[in-house]
């Protein structure tokens, strides 16, 4: 069975998602060294949320990431 071609919407959604989740991570790390723990904490919990929904999507067809 195959599956359709990635769209380009999907393509950026994808795209965008990790752009968050990088985001996240680094606003996490400089909020938590400069001893702001609510923001911090926050922007972890915003990383781990955008890593779960990562992780849920369907694979990308092999064909597509040429």
């Amino acid at each position: 069975m195959t599956r359709p071609p990635t769209s380009r919407l999907e393509t950026f959604g994808r795209f965008l998602l990790r752009g968050l989740r990088i985001g996240a991570s680094t606003v996490s790390v400089v909020e938590l060294l400069r001893n702001h723990w609510t923001g911090g904490i926050s922007a972890g919990l915003a990383w781990l949320v955008f890593l779960l929904v990562e992780r849920r999507l369907p694979p990308v067809p092999a064909d597509a990431e040429d």
